[in-house]
């Protein structure tokens, strides 16, 4: 903690970072184009996929038929239209089979097979005026992107008497790529003027809006070449592109905000600007530091997960959050330095303004009347609250898992309408099959004894196989039920469970489901471990109760029931789903809930520890509970609304995206912070702590002498008049806080 003698005495902090700030905001500059040119084309070394749990026998048993059976994992489907005709028709069949040639002679294609080949019927539409050429793109994602971008416009379209179109799982993921590209740039095109005019309004200086858009633009272009460094050693999301945007900005903002308007508050008090940002610092900017720890500690939980899916959100979370927070601890100051008192200059509000302005004196009078309000009713308030957020989070007991397909693209594209006539067509469901891999040698008669066997399971329609190569063999099992239904998910169990004189394993789009719930129900509790822990740790830290760090966890939980119930009745259920344009699949994808869980937890604490601040900073200065209480909404409600409001507009904004998964992302957790900062912050957080009293602030001895020694406040006020410790006179340890005199903040903070 820093040392202070006096309002004139600086800190080490202080002194570094406004000691040159045009240096250090020329070298920002420069590092930030670094970044620009480091980070660039990231998006074309990330994966679409990640949803495989690595270590899993599905994903084993994938990896070794495409090895050694490239046919049976083909992840390229032309689907040729015979235009009315049959497939059968003898011109159409022989251009068919010139397709089929002429694809087999690419470059990098494996496996290919056509109806006309060999008249396989899974392969040929049930009206016979479709039919499929299937093959395999051999390499990783980005390889195999190219690969199809390569040859796509050689096939794609019309050929004598047939039309093709491309669809398959490496066009699926191709498409996909491309998509949130594009939805990305248009959703920050979305989200940055309307941030700014948002963020004028809430400071009523266009230069104050300005500054955390630079720090969040800073944290955004930093975070991509932090990225594009990860995927030198290690696969990364694409989807984790769209969580470094909206953090970015939205992180950015909020700490912008705090430490803006604490700055705008000491020089209201008629601080110098040095000094300003000294106070500053020590209170809003601790409290900043502090608060970027619970985040990037609630993002680093999903390190624990093996899918890749998951961990790509930690690695561009916890990397947006630091520099966002190092932006707005170092370039910020640096920047409030050399504006000074301008940082309040050019008041765009003057335009709308009728008549005088309101007193100043009446900043924060609304939500001080509010608090009153909700404290006299307090019980009523807290149950009312609690059984309505309950109430809206019921949906998610029916939640299906399942996991992601073509349905997240938008209907009209191509891999999507290709999958679509697969499902509504052609016998079976793309997709249903479950494939089994077949290690060790094994005479006709036992391969022919264990397939009977298999046909003999009560969930099996039909057994295709064996096809062998030398020591390994290749089954192929559809189900009765559908492709990820519960039917055939026990499927997958009992195929485990069968007994063979081989080694086997199951693969296939319900296999991969059942292995990736049994990664993360194993894993779920250490990340949910991991984040309550750390954070009861850190909001002790901060408040030096044992009370208190178990409200922000409770109550932080209980805010995440209406995003979760929305998922499930929005995203699920299909409802909205003409409105929002999407396909309901009628499941969520599993690693969702955890990743929107993490995610919105943190931003939960985030606004939680803004708030806790200010209200142990007046705890300690008056040991007044409830007024402390009131102090700290009518402090921080509106700016934590402010922030709240701004950062789900950013959300929003990504959540316009055509892609399914992302639509559910940013939707949901703007829903998850407006509930946080509207419902939680302003009516659970003061009713619940108008009922414990001064209960709240309750430690036993040992740790209150661990928080005196080792804890942090926002604050460095006198202690409270009944701690012992006394109130230090003015000059003898005291800062001047701005929190303590009238209401003297400049309009719009």
């Amino acid at each position: 903690m820093p040392e202070v003698n006096g309002p004139q005495r600086l800190g080490g902090w202080t002194r570094f970072v406004t000691a040159r700030p045009r240096l250090t905001l020329l070298a920002a500059l420069v590092i930030t184009a670094l970044a620009v040119l480091a980070g660039s084309g990231v998006a074309d070394r990330m994966g679409s996929g990640g949803w495989q749990a690595p270590d899993a026998e599905s994903t084993y048993a994938t990896k070794a038929l495409e090895r050694e059976f490239p046919a049976s994992q083909p992840n390229l489907l032309l689907l040729v239209d015979s235009g009315g005709a049959s497939v059968d028709d003898p011109a159409v069949a022989a251009e068919a089979a010139r397709l089929a040639k002429r694809l087999a002679g690419e470059a990098d294609v494996v496996g290919v097979r056509s109806y006309w080949q060999d008249k396989t019927p899974a392969l040929r539409a049930e009206d016979g005026k479709e039919a499929l050429i299937a093959a395999r793109i051999e390499g990783d994602d980005k390889a195999s992107g190219e690969v199809l971008d390569r040859i796509a416009p050689a096939y794609r379209g019309k050929h004598g008497p047939v039309s093709v179109s491309i669809g398959g799982p490496v066009a699926v993921q191709h498409e996909m790529q491309t998509i949130i590209e594009d939805d990305l740039l248009r959703a920050e095109m979305i989200a940055l003027p309307v941030t700014l005019v948002l963020l004028v309004m809430v400071f009523g200086s266009a230069i104050a809006a300005l500054l955390p858009l630079g720090v969040g633009i800073v944290a955004i272009l930093g975070t991509n070449a932090v990225l594009r460094g990860i995927t030198e050693f290690t696969d990364v999301s694409v989807f984790a592109q769209n969580l470094t945007t909206a953090l970015g900005l939205g992180l950015a903002i909020d700490y912008a905000l705090f430490i803006v308007r604490r700055f705008r508050e000491e020089l209201a008090t008629g601080a110098p600007t040095r000094t300003a940002i000294g106070t500053t610092l020590r209170t809003a900017g601790r409290t900043v530091l502090f608060s970027a720890l619970t985040v990037a500690v609630s993002l680093a939980a999903m390190l624990v997960f093996p899918q890749y899916f998951l961990r790509s959100f930690a690695y561009a979370g916890i990397a947006v959050v630091l520099l966002a927070a190092s932006a707005a601890l170092i370039l910020l100051p640096a920047a409030l330095m050399l504006l000074g008192p301008r940082v309040n200059s050019l008041d765009l509000r003057k335009l709308l303004r009728r008549g005088r302005a309101k007193p100043q004196t009446e900043a924060g009078a609304g939500w001080a009347r509010f608090t009153a309000l909700v404290m006299r009713r307090a019980p009523v308030f807290a149950v009312v609250t609690s059984v309505g957020l309950v109430l809206l989070g019921l949906p998610f007991l029916g939640v299906r898992f399942g996991t992601a397909d073509d349905r997240q693209l938008p209907a009209s594209s191509e891999s999507h309408v290709v999958q679509q006539h697969l499902r509504d067509g052609f016998p079976g469901s793309p997709g249903g099959s479950l494939d089994i891999l077949a290690e060790g040698e094994a005479t006709p008669a036992q391969y022919a004894e264990y397939r009977d066997r298999l046909a003999g399971l009560p969930g099996v329609l039909r057994v295709d196989g064996p096809l062998t190569d030398g020591r390994t063999a290749y089954f192929s099992v559809l189900g009765k039920g559908e492709p990820v239904g519960e039917e055939t998910q026990r499927l997958v169990k009992d195929l485990r469970a069968q007994p063979a004189p081989f080694d086997t394993s199951v693969t296939g789009t319900a296999a991969v489901l059942v292995d990736s719930k049994a990664a993360i129900g194993d894993r779920l509790p250490w990340a949910v471990g991991i984040i309550a822990v750390v954070t009861l740790l850190l909001v002790f830290l901060l408040t030096g109760s044992v009370l208190i760090p178990l409200q922000a966890v409770v109550l932080n939980a209980l805010s995440l029931t209406a995003m979760f119930g929305a998922v499930v009745w929005v995203f699920q259920d299909g409802h909205l789903s003409g409105p929002l344009s999407f396909t309901s699949t009628g499941d969520i994808e599993t690693t969702l809930p955890v990743l929107m869980f993490c995610v919105a937890f943190g931003l939960s604490m985030d606004y939680g520890v803004f708030l806790l601040s200010r209200i142990k900073e007046e705890y300690d200065r008056t040991g007044d509970h409830e007024q402390a209480v009131a102090f700290g909404l009518r402090r921080t409600g509106g700016l934590i609304t402010a922030a709240a409001v701004i950062l789900a507009v950013v959300m929003v904004a990504i959540g316009t995206s055509r892609v399914t998964n992302t639509k559910m992302l940013g939707l949901g957790i703007a829903l998850a912070v407006l509930m946080d900062a509207m419902v939680v912050r302003s009516l659970l957080v003061p009713t619940v702590m108008k009922l414990m009293g001064r209960a709240s602030w309750w430690a036993p001895a040992p740790l209150r002498g661990f928080h005196q020694r080792f804890g942090l406040s926002e604050g460095e006020a006198a202690a409270r008049p009944d701690s012992g410790a006394g109130r230090p006179e003015a000059g003898a340890g005291a800062i001047p806080d701005s929190a303590s005199e009238p209401e003297r903040v400049p309009s719009g903070t």
